[in-house]
């Protein structure tokens, strides 16, 4: 199972690297993007009235044969598809065999025990065309007397909602511990109601023995930019100096690997930086949490961004490494650099982001504070470099319009941030995000053009 897995992922990033390698501007492994598909990595802002998730999966360790290592297997899946299309059962049957490789990534070297903190983390499967998949775990161990081994409850969605995925989570452990005939009533009840808009709550039903019929309240967050993201896990582990030299690396495409024992540390703060690039979205090779089998993908030659558990470090230093950054989560340092990181971002705008994320650190906020005011640094970041961009595309009468790159890169008068400019413009998630809006003939209404707005006539206000 892990061997044709392990096949596929290889396949699929070869694939998309010679796509890239096939034009100077890579845009061609997403041409054919779903629609609606959004290029900012923290807006997944779906509408209401799609279904919270396609799958819960039940994956337990299993022993092919007595004395041999115990092996993690998919032993309960719900809903059971049928009259599938060829090409949609052989999607599925990929999606099937790489779960219980991210539900258990840490290898086979497991045995029973009798006490085991429940772990809450994420995963992301990411297609060829750039579509995404999000796989919620909760890795627990069942009720029960004597030694016994743990299990994960796996929902797997097409919707970036770690908050209220986590909550939904908490009520499938609570059901299991009662009996396991008790979580899938809940999951029937939750797949019927319809996923929430922004800020708005779903209420479900559910019937618990001894306990009678609970209303679950499931509420979105208003903000649907910080639905699948905690920066507070981020600032707690790095310095806002790091933070920076991460982000600058990010900003570039490069290879970033993350070190942290605990499954949860690792999914959180690689989803942390990518919500740092907002309105821009990673676009290549991301897997919060690596699989133990599939180490061998931090030797890849195009950019990753990729979570490792800290007990694997040597066996990824071991490795023929291309020039990459890698972060220790645990004790707050890189192991590794390319040694540029600090010169990359504007000086000027460098010591800015510095201030600020010094200054809200240092303060004592709720998640939503941190959150908030994290991301308005970083937005106001992209507003000074390439805030203009909409003075720039160029729109005729009838079809697409044109991006005028010189004059875009010319524009600005700083010579650092004109240099930053002359290497950020040529990156995939720069080069996607300007395709949208040539398609379109009017600038979009999203908040990232509210804010350039807003800055906007700050300005004129300033200098009348």
């Amino acid at each position: 199972m892990a061997q044709q897995f392990t096949s596929f992922l290889r396949s699929s990033i070869r694939r998309r690297s010679s796509t890239k390698e096939a034009s100077q501007v890579p845009v061609k492994e997403n041409s054919a993007r779903p629609e609606g598909r959004r290029t900012d990595v923290t807006a997944l802002s779906y509408s209401g009235g799609h279904l919270f998730f396609e799958y819960l999966i039940v994956v337990s360790l299993r022993r092919q044969k007595p004395g041999a290592a115990y092996e993690p297997q998919i032993t309960y899946q719900f809903p059971k598809r049928e009259n599938l299309l060829r090409g949609q059962k052989e999607e599925e049957e990929t999606l099937l065999k790489a779960i219980p490789l991210f539900c258990f990534p840490d290898g086979n070297n497991w045995s029973p025990l009798t006490e085991y903190t429940s772990e809450t983390f994420s995963f992301v499967l990411t297609n060829i065309d750039g579509s995404r998949k999000f796989g919620y775990c909760r890795r627990l161990l069942p009720a029960g007397q004597g030694p016994r081994l743990p299990e994960v409850y796996c929902i797997i969605s097409c919707l970036g909602c770690f908050g209220l995925f986590s909550k939904i989570l908490d009520e499938v452990e609570k059901r299991r511990q009662i009996a396991v005939a008790v979580i899938y009533p809940f999951m029937q009840g939750l797949r019927e109601a319809p996923f929430p808009a922004p800020g708005k709550t779903v209420r479900i039903k559910s019937f618990i023995p001894d306990s009678g019929t609970e209303i679950i309240e499931l509420t979105r967050p208003l903000d649907s930019r910080f639905e699948h993201v905690d920066f507070r896990s981020l600032v707690r582990r790095l310095s806002p100096e790091q933070i920076l030299w991460l982000f600058a690396s990010a900003v570039l495409e490069r290879r970033i690997i993350f070190l942290a024992e605990e499954l949860s540390v690792l999914s959180q703060c690689i989803h942390a930086v990518a919500a740092l690039l907002y309105p821009f979205r990673w676009e290549h090779t991301y897997i919060p949490v690596l699989p133990r089998v599939l180490i061998d993908t931090v030797c890849c030659p195009t950019p990753f961004m990729v979570g490792v558990q800290k007990r694997f470090e040597e066996e990824v230093l071991d490795r023929p490494l291309e020039e990459v950054l890698i972060v220790d989560l645990c004790d707050g340092h890189f192991v590794r650099q390319v040694g540029d990181e600090g010169t990359i971002l504007p000086q000027k705008l460098q010591v800015g982001l510095l201030s600020l994320l010094n200054q809200h650190i240092k303060e004592s906020q709720s998640a939503e504070q941190v959150n908030t005011s994290i991301s308005e640094a970083f937005i106001q970041f992209f507003i000074q470099t390439v805030g203009h961009y909409p003075s720039h595309l160029k729109h005729g009468r009838s079809g697409p319009g044109a991006f005028q790159e010189r004059a875009f890169c010319k524009a600005i008068h700083s010579k650092t941030t004109r240099k930053f400019l002359k290497t950020f413009v040529k990156t995939q998630m720069f080069s996607l995000f300007i395709q949208e809006a040539e398609k379109s003939s009017t600038t979009q209404a999203g908040y990232f053009q509210q804010k350039i707005a807003e800055y906007q006539e700050k300005k004129k206000r300033e200098k009348s």
